[in-house]
């Protein structure tokens, strides 16, 4: 049995967590679990699983919980503090981060100081503070799981092999709900129209991220943390179908692949079974013949402008990623409140970029203070 603590559990990562929890009862237990602002779906998972620890957003929430469950032995609590008791919980194995921003960043590395295995979907940490979340990891023999389908995919191809044999990953991107139209055609889109992913069932600020190929571009830093390998050796491909979720280049230049049908229960499962397997029913099934062709393309960064910041901001490092990240989670938020148009997101995040002055070597409070003046500027932009 192995025992785990969810993080942001009515999110969509947190959801198909539970389905995989609840399709292997007798390998899995929910010890601990957070969720945000769903007060409904939050309660209605502590009734199904009843974890030992549950924290909500939310101090009203949380009176509302604790009286409602007085004669379970639950214990509750709210805010940042609750996220770090979940993610530090005594009783879990494993810490599955589905936080979604920049929040999940102390969480992931509390759990990590605990020396527990953190299986991890919040790619914020990663991009917002990646040289501490990995030196901490060295420090503490703790575990990485990469619980996004493109890094399980290279974490996928990379078992039995050396790193130095390694010459190039290559991620895939769907390109999201805009793929097919050009800049111009981009102006005055909805937001109904943004979230409307060909492929994959998402959150609302993830679906706007594979839209401006944002998505990607933390991916490539957070590739660049998780396996060692330079940008200069971190591909994009378009691939319009989602079939092949990433790949692995090889110095005598052969190519392996992960494919599957879009089904984020893949690598969840895969993260929290790790270095084991184990069925899963309810998940389609790969019959290449049925797809007739696939589609590959080289994505032009003068079109996707966000993912060509994500590689100049990594490539600098320092708080410059952590700035992309902020400037892009106030923008997002602006453009689904219906405040900006679709292609003033990525304004934003370059005037955010230009205007701020690197920290080379950024500590936690740096990178802290760096997120909050990356989200007040592009707030002022409104005025």
């Amino acid at each position: 049995m192995k025992r785990i603590s969810l993080l942001g559990a009515t999110g969509s990562i947190g959801r198909q967590t539970l389905e995989v929890i609840r399709e292997h009862p007798d390998k899995f237990e929910l010890t601990a679990m957070t969720f945000g602002s769903n007060l409904e779906a939050g309660r209605e998972a502590v009734k199904e699983f009843r974890p030992k620890f549950v924290s909500v957003k939310s101090k009203d929430h949380y009176l509302l919980l604790k009286e409602e469950f007085s004669g379970e032995p639950i214990s509750f609590s709210f805010g940042e503090e609750g996220n770090i008791e979940a993610a530090v919980h005594s009783e879990a194995d494993v810490t599955v981060n589905a936080l979604l921003g920049s929040i999940g960043l102390i969480p992931t590395l509390k759990a990590i100081e605990s020396g527990k295995a953190v299986a991890i979907a919040n790619k914020e940490t990663l991009v917002t503070a990646g040289h501490i979340v990995m030196e901490a990891a060295r420090k503490h023999n703790s575990i990485l799981l990469p619980v996004d389908s493109e890094h399980s995919a290279i974490f996928q191809c990379l078992q039995g092999e050396k790193h130095d044999d390694v010459s190039r990953l290559i991620l895939t991107a769907s390109g999201g709900s805009f793929r097919d139209r050009t800049r111009d055609e981009l102006k005055g889109v909805t937001v109904e129209e943004a979230l409307n992913h060909p492929n994959w069932s998402m959150g609302a600020k993830i679906t706007i991220d594979s839209a401006t190929m944002m998505n990607k571009g933390l991916e490539v830093i957070e590739a660049f943390w998780l396996f060692g390998i330079p940008y200069e050796s971190i591909d994009v491909l378009l691939h319009k179908e989602s079939i092949i979720h990433s790949m692995v280049e090889f110095s005598d230049g052969s190519v392996k692949a992960q494919l599957g049908t879009p089904d984020m229960k893949v690598p969840i499962q895969y993260a929290l079974t790790y270095p084991e397997r184990m069925p899963l029913k309810n998940t389609g099934r790969l019959n290449l013949w049925e797809q007739g062709k696939l589609h590959f393309s080289k994505p032009d960064f003068t079109r996707f402008k966000c993912l060509h910041f994500a590689y100049e901001s990594g490539k600098m490092g320092g708080t410059m990623p952590t700035v992309l990240n902020a400037a892009n989670e106030e923008a997002v938020a602006q453009f689904l409140a219906g405040r900006i148009e679709f292609l003033d997101i990525e304004n934003r995040i370059e005037r955010a970029l230009e205007s701020h002055d690197i920290i080379r070597n950024p500590d936690i409070q740096a990178i802290q203070h760096a997120d909050r003046e990356a989200r007040a500027f592009v707030r002022s932009l409104l005025n």
